[in-house]
C-alpha cells in the first residue's frame, strides 16, 4: 500500500458498495467500507425487498376474492398493518445482517458512520479521523425528491417512510406517475386505503411502451385509484386529523397522508466531492467514464450515484466490474443495453429491449406484434383482466428488439426473455420454439399476426419521418 492506509475505501454499503468490496478484499486488497444507515442500502431497507414483501401481501387481496370462483368458501379476512410491518422490519434486518457478514467473511471491515472525501485521497470520518485510500469508491446511491416545492410540502412522507407508517391509512394522495408512484398505489389500494394518484403528466411511466402504459392505467382505475392527470398540490396544510391539500385546479382533498414519488436524485450532497475536485452533472450525479472512473484518477463511483441505469443489479454488476478492472487486472465494461426490469404492480409490467417509439426511430422497418387476450385463471375467477404482450422486431433483420408484458409474473418472464434478446434472437427462434401449454408465456412463441409494419422514409430537408403500412 504504500503510504496509504487502505487500498480502497467504500463510501456506501449498499448493494454496489458491497459487491466491490468483497470482490476486492478477495483479490487481496486492503478494504474499509463506511455505512452512515444501515448495511443494505436502498434495495434491501427501503427499496425493492420491503417493497415486493408488501406487493405480496397486497396481492392476497385479490387471490381470496378469486377463490370463490374455484370454490373455495372463505370467511371474510382482515388485515393487520401493523404485523406486515413487523414481519418486513424482521426480514430487512436478517438480510442487513447478512451483508454485514459477508463483509466480515471477505475480510471488508465496516465503519458505521458517514464519510466524506477530502482530497484524491483522503477521507474524513464521524469521529473526525483522517484516513487515506489509494482508491476511493462513492457508491452512496439516491434519494427521494420532494417536488414540487409548495408551502407544506415538509408535512408529505416519501418512499423512505412508508414501510413504517405506524397505521394503515384510510385515504391517502400519492403525487407522481413514475414506477415508485404506481406501486404504491396499487399497494394500498388492494389493503384498503383510499388512493388518489396524481401527476403532472398525460398518462403513467413515462418512457415505458405506450400500450404497457395504458395498460397499466387501466389496471390501477380498475382497482379502485382515482387519477388525476395534469394536476399536483399547491399546498399542504395540516389538520388535526389529517392534511388538507390544495390541488393545481383549486380543489381540495383531505387525506390521512400525502406521499411524494416524483423522482429520486444521486445521493452526494455533502460528500465533498465538489471540493476534491470531481466533476457531477446538473442533478448531482457523479461523472464516471465506461470503468466507472471520475475525472480524478483515483475516484470511482458505481450505482445509482452516478445516474446510469438506477437498478439494484446493474449497481453490482458495476461494483464487480469495477473491482475486477482496478484491482483484478482484467479491465471492464457493464452493457447497459437490454437490461430487463420489471414494474411490480398487480398486473405486473415486465420489460427488456426498445419501446415501439424507441425502435421506430432508430431502425428503417420495424414489425410489431401485439396479444391482448384473458388469461385462464380469470375465466373462473371472473376477474376482468387482461394480459398484454408486445414484440418489436427488426423488419430487416428479424432480430426481436424488445419485449414487453403486462400480466401475472411479468418479472420473471421479463428475466428470462432479457437472455433471448441479448443474445440476438430472432422472431423466427420465438416462433421456432415449442410452446409450454397452458400457460400465458405461450403466447410469446404462438404470435404470428404482425398488427402494423413501420418504414422510415427521407423528407427531404426536414429530416426522417415515419409512414404506417397495415398489415
Amino acid at each position: 500500500m504504500g503510504d496509504f492506509d487502505v487500498d480502497l475505501f467504500v463510501i456506501g454499503a449498499g448493494s454496489g458498495g458491497v459487491r466491490a468490496a468483497r470482490i476486492v478484499a478477495g483479490h487481496g486488497a486492503k478494504v474499509l467500507v463506511a455505512e452512515e444507515f444501515r448495511v443494505g442500502g436502498t434495495c434491501v431497507i427501503r427499496g425493492c425487498v420491503p417493497k415486493k414483501l408488501m406487493v405480496y401481501a397486497s396481492r392476497f387481496h385479490d387471490d381470496f376474492a378469486d377463490a370463490a370462483g374455484f370454490g373455495w368458501s372463505l370467511a371474510a379476512p382482515s388485515f393487520d398493518w401493523r404485523k406486515l410491518v413487523a414481519a418486513k422490519e424482521e426480514e430487512i434486518s436478517r438480510l442487513s445482517a447478512i451483508y454485514r457478514a459477508n463483509l466480515a467473511k471477505a475480510d471488508a471491515p465496516i465503519l458505521d458512520c458517514r464519510a466524506e472525501v477530502e482530497d484524491a485521497h483522503t477521507v474524513r470520518v464521524a469521529d473526525g479521523r483522517r484516513i487515506s485510500a489509494r482508491t476511493i469508491l462513492v457508491a452512496t446511491g439516491g434519494a427521494p425528491v420532494l417536488e414540487p416545492d409548495v408551502p407544506g410540502r415538509e408535512h408529505a412522507i416519501t418512499s423512505n417512510e412508508i414501510f413504517d407508517l405506524p397505521e394503515l391509512p384510510e385515504r391517502m394522495l400519492i403525487v407522481g406517475g413514475g414506477y415508485i408512484a404506481v406501486e404504491f398505489a396499487s399497494i394500498f389500494v388492494r389493503l384498503g386505503t383510499r388512493v388518489t394518484l396524481v401527476m403532472r403528466g398525460e398518462n403513467v411511466l413515462r418512457g415505458f411502451d405506450e400500450e404497457m402504459r395504458i395498460g397499466v392505467r387501466d389496471a390501477l382505475i380498475d382497482a379502485g385509484v382515482e387519477i388525476e392527470f395534469g394536476i399536483l398540490p399547491t399546498r399542504i396544510d395540516k389538520r388535526a386529523n389529517g392534511f388538507s391539500v390544495t390541488l393545481t385546479k383549486g380543489e381540495r382533498i383531505d387525506v390521512d397522508q400525502v406521499m411524494i414519488a416524483t423522482g429520486r436524485r444521486p445521493n452526494t450532497f455533502g460528500l465533498g466531492l465538489e471540493k476534491a475536485g470531481v466533476e457531477l452533472d446538473r442533478l448531482g450525479a457523479v461523472k464516471v467514464d465506461a470503468f466507472s472512473k471520475t475525472n480524478i484518477d483515483s475516484i470511482y463511483a458505481v450505482g445509482d450515484v452516478t445516474n446510469r441505469v438506477a437498478l439494484t443489479p446493474v449497481a453490482i454488476r458495476e461494483g464487480h466490474a469495477f473491482a475486477d478492472t482496478v484491482f483484478g487486472g482484467k479491465p471492464t465494461k457493464v452493457d447497459h443495453a437490454n437490461i430487463p426490469t420489471a414494474v411490480f404492480t398487480t398486473p405486473e409490467l415486465g420489460t427488456v429491449g426498445l419501446t415501439e417509439t424507441e425502435a421506430r426511430a432508430a431502425y428503417e422497418c420495424v414489425d410489431i406484434y401485439c396479444a391482448s387476450f384473458r388469461p385462464l385463471k380469470a375465466t373462473l375467477s371472473g376477474r376482468k383482466e387482461k394480459t398484454l404482450m408486445k414484440i418489436v422486431v427488426d423488419g430487416v433483420s428479424d432480430r426481436v428488439l424488445g419485449v414487453h408484458i403486462l400480466g401475472h409474473d411479468a418479472g420473471e418472464l421479463a428475466q428470462t426473455l432479457g437472455i433471448a434478446v441479448r443474445l440476438g434472437a430472432k422472431k423466427a427462434d420465438f416462433d421456432e420454439t415449442m410452446a409450454v401449454h397452458p400457460t400465458s408465456a405461450e403466447e410469446l412463441v404462438t404470435m404470428r399476426t404482425r398488427t402494423a409494419r413501420y418504414f422510415r422514409e427521407s423528407i427531404g430537408e426536414e429530416g426522417p419521418g415515419a409512414a404506417i403500412m397495415d398489415a
